[in-house]
């Protein structure tokens, strides 16, 4: 199928993570431009290399996406390498250290940079792009939710539930006012995906995983790179607003006592 959206310039917040490769190669692969955020500036070259090392058009936007103070300039950048931008993908986040902790003994440090660099990336990176989108009529945003919201919540992780809960009321909201100029604005949440961090799970864990979801497997990340390359085609200018769950219909989950 045609996307309808070659020659369309995107940024990609976290696109140094195996998601946010994923999303950046599935849009290149429709013939988008690509522009790579992350945080750390070689992760960042690593996936725009892959990329033009197979013929796509890419370059990088390194910088924190949860600082105002850094955000203007990686738009900017973004925007000068192709002259344009068309497409904001809302991917970055931080997780490790600050997650496994009860409400109870969560640090405000470890809150707040959770919702930083989750949540209040989303804003400002959105807030950022939407003077260069729509302008033709054209604009996609797709920002980052999770089951974590969509299930009610898991406890140990009440800091990356609540940013990405206000992710989906921010999506919501934005899609009404960004609407009347061709822009939609629509979030997904994946469950989980074949990363790094899954690498790491025991054999227990993964059983546990698998064997609650109904299709009896995790998510590859290519799933969810097809799945942002369609919220921004011409097929899907109708859809706004929206939450798209990415989990293989599990919207819960529970650790085992083992």
């Amino acid at each position: 199928m045609d996307l309808g959206i070659a020659g369309r310039v995107a940024l990609v917040t976290g696109g140094g993570g195996a998601i946010g490769q994923a999303e950046a190669r599935a849009l290149a692969e429709e013939g988008v431009r690509i522009v790579v955020n992350d945080l750390d500036p070689a992760t960042a070259d690593t996936t725009a290399e892959q990329l033009r090392d197979t013929g796509f058009e890419a370059t990088t936007a390194a910088g924190d996406v949860s600082d105002a103070a850094q955000v203007p300039d990686i738009v900017a950048t973004a925007v000068a390498a192709f002259g344009t931008l068309d497409i904001l993908v809302n991917n970055a986040g931080a997780g490790g250290e600050h997650l496994g902790r009860p409400v109870s003994a969560i640090p405000l440090k470890s809150w707040e940079v959770i919702l930083q660099s989750h949540l209040t990336s989303t804003f400002l990176c959105s807030q950022a792009v939407l003077p260069h989108l729509g302008l033709d009529g054209y604009g996609r945003i797709v920002n980052t939710s999770s089951m974590n919201f969509t299930g009610g919540g898991r406890p140990g992780v009440a800091n990356y539930s609540a940013a990405k809960a206000g992710i989906v009321g921010f999506t919501r909201t934005f899609a009404k006012e960004a609407g009347p100029n061709g822009i939609t604005v629509n979030a997904i949440a994946p469950g989980y995906v074949e990363t790094g961090l899954i690498a790491g799970f025991t054999d227990a864990q993964r059983r546990v995983v698998t064997t609650q979801n109904p299709l009896g497997r995790f998510c590859r990340p290519d799933e969810v790179g097809a799945l942002v390359a369609y919220l921004c085609s011409r097929q899907a200018e109708y859809i706004n607003g929206a939450l798209v769950c990415i989990d293989g219909g599990k919207r819960d989950f529970y650790w085992s006592p083992s």
